[in-house]
């Protein structure tokens, strides 16, 4: 953060207002100059006495412009450094909020000019703030800047910390929603982040419940969007997409019904299943970007994982073949991908041409996997009950046997 270190007796705040008092009226000649400076310093100075620091920065602000066009980088810091630190001199966190704003407006005005240092600037702020609140909307313009000015790898390491963050903002529904969208898109856009760019885009559809229908029609672009990305990622296997509202009202709408039916095909059906719909919407799946043999190659792992849940714990190779719809000598190698990408954990029988497979990662975690899951836990809690019980009796049993031949040895 920058340190202004007043060398004069002028204050640093007047002194900021003459630099750019004299650099706005610099073309209008000294006789015209010289008055209106005067005027700008006293009219701050009686701001300062008055504590209007609300006008007062409205009075910094009216050079801005001018500033960032005709300073070096070094002053505009300077400046504006200065100016920021006004945020802590009203007692009225209202105030401090109507200032912080007023200041991000006009930072975020060009975010194509000089847009690092206009970044670096708004970071300050958020530094000098104390009211969580307050913080949140000024890191919401930082993502907007970032966006606009293309300095986006800027901005990535703070995203890092978002859980810490989200703690300290206490945030309602309306500003999650406007925040886990602005990551995504800017994560979208950064090779590499595609995993987190769902994650985030999920994380906005999650805000969206059943009985939010008045304003659930603004995620259904986004919802297909998510669908696109989990079809379309090579390395995303299970999601919970299925399950949420905002997913859901897609299955009957006119646009992006065929996309819903991708989204199912691909979570709880087989290849053969796609290859129908492909059939039948091959202009569509082109339309949103998507490869028909990628597709192919993803939905063939997926139905690998789909015989090692729904078979038997052994799967014939003839099984495997149909249902990836493979050579005999494809069979093996599939089933190596499939292990290599952690969906199964298996043994490959070549004698007996079975893979026995002892785990199968689950495509969907909805509401029958938990009851599924809590099925086994009792059950594995009333197994150990059962060991606890017989350990227990054979304790006993094994210390009346002790005491009797204690006994008869007396």
């Amino acid at each position: 953060m920058t340190t202004v270190v007043p060398t004069s007796e002028e204050d640093p705040v007047l002194s900021v207002v003459r630099f750019t008092a004299e650099m706005s009226w610099a073309d209008a000649g000294a006789e015209t100059a010289e008055p209106e400076v005067n005027r700008l310093c006293v009219e701050a100075q009686k701001c300062m006495i008055e504590g209007r620091w609300l006008d007062l920065v409205s009075l910094m602000l009216a050079s801005a412009d001018i500033i960032f066009s005709k300073a070096s980088e070094k002053d505009l810091e300077c400046v504006f450094t200065i100016m920021c630190n006004l945020v802590k001199k009203p007692e009225s966190l209202d105030q401090v909020h109507e200032m912080a704003e007023l200041i991000s407006a006009k930072i975020i005005q060009q975010p194509n000019d000089k847009p690092a240092l206009r970044l670096k600037i708004l970071f300050n702020l958020y530094n000098l703030l104390e009211n969580p609140y307050s913080r949140f909307c000024i890191y919401l313009k930082s993502l907007n800047l970032a966006t606009g000015g293309k300095v986006t790898e800027h901005i990535l390491p703070s995203i890092k910390k978002m859980d810490n963050f989200l703690k300290e903002w206490n945030l309602g529904v309306k500003d999650q929603r406007e925040l886990f969208l602005a990551i995504s898109n800017i994560l979208k856009e950064n090779k590499g982040s595609t995993k987190d760019s769902f994650m985030f885009l999920t994380k906005y559809l999650e805000t969206f419940s059943s009985e939010d229908a008045s304003n659930m029609n603004e995620a259904k672009e986004e919802a297909a969007r998510a669908i696109v990305d989990f079809v379309r990622s090579p390395d995303m296997f299970k999601c919970d997409l299925l399950d949420m509202p905002a997913i859901a009202q897609l299955e009957k709408d006119a646009q992006y019904g065929p996309v819903y039916q991708l989204l199912k095909i691909f979570l709880t059906q087989r290849l053969d299943a796609y290859l129908d719909f492909e059939a039948a919407n091959s202009a569509l799946l082109k339309t949103y970007g998507l490869v028909h043999d990628d597709s192919i190659s993803k939905m063939r792992l997926m139905s690998l994982v789909d015989l090692g849940l729904n078979e038997s714990s052994q799967i014939p190779y003839s099984v495997i073949k149909q249902a990836l719809q493979i050579d005999d000598i494809e069979v093996e190698s599939w089933v190596v991908k499939a292990i290599t990408a952690k969906l199964l954990d298996c043994k490959i029988d070549q004698m007996n041409q079975v893979v026995i497979v002892s785990r199968c990662t689950e495509r969907v975690f909805g509401v029958h996997q938990w009851q599924e899951l809590r099925t086994k836990l009792v059950t594995w809690r009333g197994n150990i009950a059962g060991v606890i019980s017989t350990v227990q009796a054979n304790k006993i049993t094994e210390d009346s046997t002790q005491a009797m031949q204690g006994l008869a040895i007396h």
